[in-house]
C-alpha cells in the first residue's frame, strides 16, 4: 500500500491567518501537525504577537519571557506589541556565559532525551519580584512550558500567566496543573492516528 502521509496538512485558523500545517509522524501509529514559527514570515510574527499581546495585557506583566528556540520571536513580538522594551530568553544549549546559570530539566515531544533550560543570573533582576509572562509557539505534553514556569519562579519572578501561539491535544492540562488555568492561546490543534487506509484522522479528545 502506497505510504499517503507524507503529504497530509492540517488547516488551523489563527485568529484569522490561516495556515496548513504539514501533518509530521513520531512513529507509525502517531503524528503531529508541525508548526515551525520562524518559518513562516514577519508578517505571521507581526500577527501573533499582537493578537497574544491583547490576551496578555491584562495581566499587566512587566517582563516576558521566552524559551530558546522557538520562543523567541513570539516573545519579541508579544513585547513589541505590548511597548514593552527588554525580554528574557531561557537558553537550552550551554554557554560560556552559562556555567553558573540556573537550571531546570525538562522532555519535549518534538525533541529526543531530556534536555535544560538555563537562565543567566544576570537576567534575574528583570524577573525577580517582577510580574512574568511565559510564552512559547507550542504546548503540547506541557514539559518544557512546566520547567519554563518553574525556571520563573526559581528566579523569584511572580508568574501572573502564560500565552502560546498553539495548544495541542489535551496533555499540557495535567501536567501545568493549576497553571493551566492562566495560560492564554491563539489556536487549537488535534494530534493524529492512522485509519485503515493509512492515512492519518485527528484523535478523538485531542
Amino acid at each position: 500500500m502506497k505510504d499517503q502521509t507524507a503529504a497530509q496538512t492540517w488547516h488551523v485558523d489563527v485568529e484569522g491567518f490561516g495556515l496548513d500545517l504539514p501533518i509530521v509522524p513520531i512513529n507509525p501509529e502517531f503524528a503531529i501537525s508541525l508548526m515551525m514559527v520562524i518559518d513562516l514570515g514577519v508578517r505571521f510574527g507581526a500577527h501573533v504577537g499582537e493578537r497574544l499581546a491583547a490576551k496578555i495585557a491584562p495581566m499587566k506583566p512587566d517582563i516576558i519571557v521566552g524559551p530558546a528556540t522557538l520562543g523567541i520571536p513570539v516573545a519579541i513580538e508579544v513585547t513589541r506589541a505590548l511597548g514593552l522594551d527588554h525580554y528574557v530568553v531561557l537558553q537550552k544549549s550551554p554557554k560560556l556565559h552559562l556555567a553558573d546559570a540556573l537550571v531546570q530539566t525538562l522532555t519535549s515531544i518534538t525533541s529526543k532525551g531530556e534536555q535544560r533550560i538555563l537562565l543567566d543570573r544576570a537576567a534575574i533582576p528583570l524577573i525577580a519580584g517582577k510580574r512574568v509572562v511565559v510564552v512559547d509557539d507550542v504546548v503540547a505534553s506541557g514539559s518544557s512550558l512546566k520547567g519554563a514556569l518553574d525556571l520563573v519562579r526559581q528566579a523569584g519572578g511572580n508568574l501572573v500567566g502564560a500565552g502560546v501561539i498553539l495548544t495541542e491535544a489535551q496533555d499540557w492540562r495535567e501536567t501545568l496543573g493549576p497553571d493551566a488555568d492562566g495560560l492564554v492561546s491563539l489556536a487549537h490543534i488535534p494530534q493524529f492516528a492512522p485509519d485503515a487506509d493509512g492515512r492519518w484522522q485527528p484523535i478523538p479528545g485531542t
